[in-house]
């Protein structure tokens, strides 16, 4: 499966009243491994960039100003995203600055171009709900390391979500079940009986004194607190009687 890890930065909030794009980031990530391939593109926005963005991302409007602009690169970010999933934290800000500079160009929306977008920030919210969840709070919760983040940068950004996106998800490809391996309940049968559990010796350790003690008591604390209720005294046996 090949994911591209996708950040940009803006001159601003809203694609809607005229914010555009000033840096792309991509990464890659082809079946759980990064492959070293990226995409880093820094995109003229043909328009002022305010202050407080700049002191966001450190994009000044003096070091834009020979870049290239959006129509000038649209064609090699679409290629090097093409049918690849997606995985951006915050999704419908990106798509939508995204879909805002392809329509300029009449090229469609970003879904036309690829597989689908995954919103780690959706996951995040699932996984961990009612606790910060922007990209910096899952680096220190997930261990990973954001030190070199002094300003928001496109590349440096989906370079970070790729090692947070393996971190929230790991273990699930443990549940997956493989798809190439199918197994009639006959043969999954016979290949547990295959296994000679006469092989296994299992130690049996009995219980002191002292523990079968403090078992008891417990017991009957439990009994207690649930006002003589506790079903597993109908299982136990009635008292010879002599």
């Amino acid at each position: 499966m090949r994911q591209i890890f996708f950040d940009t930065e803006t001159t601003g909030l809203d694609a809607d009243k005229g914010d555009r794009i000033v840096e792309i980031g991509c990464v890659e990530m082809v079946d759980r491994q990064l492959t070293g391939r990226h995409l880093h593109l820094h995109i003229n926005p043909e328009r002022e960039v305010p202050e407080e963005a700049i002191r966001i991302h450190g994009l000044t409007n003096q070091f834009l100003a020979d870049k290239p602009k959006f129509a000038a690169i649209a064609e090699q970010f679409l290629e090097f995203v093409a049918d690849a999933e997606l995985v951006i934290h915050n999704a419908a800000f990106d798509v939508g600055f995204v879909n805002a500079e392809l329509r300029r160009l009449k090229r469609g929306v970003l879904t036309d171009h690829v597989a689908g977008v995954r919103d780690t920030l959706l996951m995040a919210r699932e996984q961990f709900p009612g606790k910060a969840n922007s990209l910096d709070a899952l680096c220190r919760r997930l261990e990973v390391d954001n030190s070199k983040r002094h300003f928001h940068g496109a590349l440096l950004d989906a370079e970070l979500l790729a090692e947070v996106y393996i971190r929230l998800t790991r273990g699930q490809d443990a549940l997956l079940v493989d798809e190439q391996v199918e197994a009639t309940p006959g043969e999954a049968l016979s290949a547990l009986e295959a296994v000679d559990l006469s092989s296994f010796v299992l130690p049996v350790l009995a219980a002191s004194e002292a523990e079968r003690a403090a078992h008891t008591k417990m017991l009957a604390d439990l009994d207690k607190a649930a006002g003589g209720a506790s079903q597993w005294r109908k299982l136990e046996p009635s008292p010879s009687v002599a």
